[in-house]
């Protein structure tokens, strides 16, 4: 019998740390959106060829070096600007390294997957924790010819890894590879120029605490007014003092206004980024601030008036409301989401699910969400799965990243508890101990609603498994399970029934039986067993 893998104690989840709000530029004039584009193609222009410098640099970058890179942008554009396309330049170095090393870990993941079942006969079959050979001599050729290409993939990998080298497009490497099929995007030669021009652009400024308004470089004052700091360049084109373009639009951030004003009332620092939506032609402004980490609820506190327990699936949200014995209360709920279409089409779906995820548990009085620590990032490969299509493809649609991320992000706001706990064999189980005894004539239980339920039991530190039937009276060992509730890492019997006062058949007498469990005790040599003590006995 395989054993349990080890199973995490399910913990508090902690909340964001920052804040982000977008409104829309409304009433532009033609000048002012002419403005707009002069100085993000200019300071784009400045941040490419900084990229490019950074990026050359490599692993010998220091210090010095930043100094230098900041002091050539200064006299192009100021120094705050400067700064920011400095940072910014950094960060991305430092994003693209990161994600080097991640797909150098998967390029090792993928070799080591093939070599082991190209060791293998062809057509043997697999285990459940390691796959089998190939089907035929055809697929085993195919991927003996896949692996040569992954083997000079992961040197060239490694060998920019260890001299620093990454490579960056500034726009987007998929935006630029879509040049080349402007059919299959469905996209003219204007359109797509338009996008990689504003993708391109830098329209970007950190805050700073202690100057006014907590931005020197893009300033919003509390009744909306936005003013931008000009390059150097481009100072003959402003309308106000000190080398300022006031805009004719004026926003105001309706979602957390209100702590958006209080902040640059304050001068606290507040970083904005204004971009161009080039499919609708709009412009937007997003408002970013850091927030300190909220203290995280004690376990106790969160679980007090019991949980809902959430199932992750690629098209839904299964989830049920426990009390804090863990028994499931009402009726399942199942809140529907659709990740086709585009990267913001799939973000709003996410984000509606969520809310009414949220709105139901503040309704039912939950002060808590359990929901699966889920990471599939090492799942989503061809070669660990083969030809399980359907497979790789539900779970690389599952949004685990960005759910998480938006639902600790939502529920901070509205004093909600997100725990996380451990997935291991929640939808087993689940199906086995609670799908059936929580269908009914007017309810069909799923098998995600049964997840939902061991999740949220698991959260509330209840074994999942539940008691099995007691054997009949007139029988013993062979009907397998006692009524005794399984240990957490045991999946085999029980063992034998606690000790119960009195005979357990009529015809025995008081006594018998009290080492029927002790199996050292029976049929062993040199020791006599009960039944013969007490014939024995005068």
């Amino acid at each position: 019998m395989s054993e349990l893998r080890a199973i995490e104690a399910p913990f508090v989840a902690g909340g964001p740390s920052g804040v982000a709000v977008r409104d829309r530029f409304k009433n532009l004039t033609a000048e002012d959106e002419q403005v707009l584009r002069l100085v993000g193609a200019h300071l784009g222009a400045l941040a490419c060829g900084d990229v490019k410098t950074r990026c050359a640099d490599g692993l010998a970058h220091d210090h010095q070096r930043w100094a230098v890179r900041k002091r050539e942008l200064t006299g192009l554009s100021s120094s705050r600007w400067a700064g920011a396309i400095t940072k910014a330049s950094h960060d991305q170095w430092a994003l693209a390294r990161r994600c080097q090393a991640a797909h150098v870990a998967d390029l090792e993941a993928a070799i080591a997957a093939i070599r082991h079942r190209l060791s293998l006969p062809v057509g043997e079959k697999g285990t459940r924790k390691a796959p089998g050979g190939y089907r035929s001599r055809q697929e085993w050729h195919a991927k003996s010819r896949r692996l040569r290409v992954l083997t000079d993939r992961l040197r060239r990998e490694k060998a920019d890894q260890q001299a620093g080298i990454v490579h960056v497009v500034r726009g987007g490497k998929r935006l630029a590879r879509t040049r080349h099929h402007l059919d299959a995007a469905g996209l003219t030669e204007t359109e797509w120029r338009q996008k990689w021009q504003a993708a391109r652009w830098f329209l970007a400024a950190d805050g700073e605490s202690g100057k006014r308004y907590g931005n020197e470089t893009i300033r919003i004052t509390p009744d909306g007014q936005v003013s931008i700091r000009l390059p150097a360049p481009l100072t003959h084109l402003a309308n106000a003092s000190h080398g300022r373009y006031v805009l004719a639009s004026r926003v105001a951030f309706a979602h957390r206004g209100t702590e958006w004003a209080d902040r640059i009332e304050a001068n606290r620092a507040v970083a904005y980024r204004i971009h161009l939506d080039p499919d609708r032609g709009r412009w937007y402004i997003t408002a970013s601030w850091q927030t300190p980490p909220a203290p995280t609820v004690p376990m106790s506190a969160a679980l007090a008036h019991g949980v809902i327990g959430v199932d992750t699936n690629a098209d839904h949200l299964a989830a049920w409301r426990l009390d804090v014995h863990g028994n499931p209360v009402g009726n399942p709920r199942r809140f529907a989401y659709d990740l086709g279409g585009n990267a913001e089409h799939r973000d709003a779906q996410v984000r509606h699910a969520l809310t009414r995820l949220l709105h139901w548990a503040r309704t039912c009085g939950v002060q808590a969400i359990a929901i699966e620590d889920l990471d599939f990032q090492a799942e989503k490969t061809r070669e660990k799965h083969g030809r399980r299509k359907r497979f790789r493809k539900l779970i690389a649609g599952m949004p685990t990243g960005r759910l998480r991320a938006r639902l600790t992000a939502m529920a901070e706001a509205t004093g909600i508890a997100i725990i996380a706990a451990d997935p291991a064999y929640t939808s087993q189980w689940g199906a086995q101990h609670w799908q059936a005894p929580l269908t009914s004539k007017t309810r069909a239980t799923t098998r995600h609603d049964a997840a939902a339920v061991a999740i949220g039991r698991r959260a509330l530190g209840h074994p999942i498994r539940r008691r099995t039937a007691p054997p009949p009276a007139h029988r013993s060992d062979e009907q397998g399970h006692r009524t005794a509730q399984a240990r957490a890492g045991s999946r085999g019997c029980e063992g034998p029934r606690p000790r119960m006062p009195g005979p357990r058949t009529r015809s025995a007498l008081p006594g018998y039986g009290e080492n029927a469990g002790d199996q050292n005790a029976q049929h062993r040599s040199g020791r006599s067993a009960e039944h013969l003590q007490l014939m024995l006995s005068p």
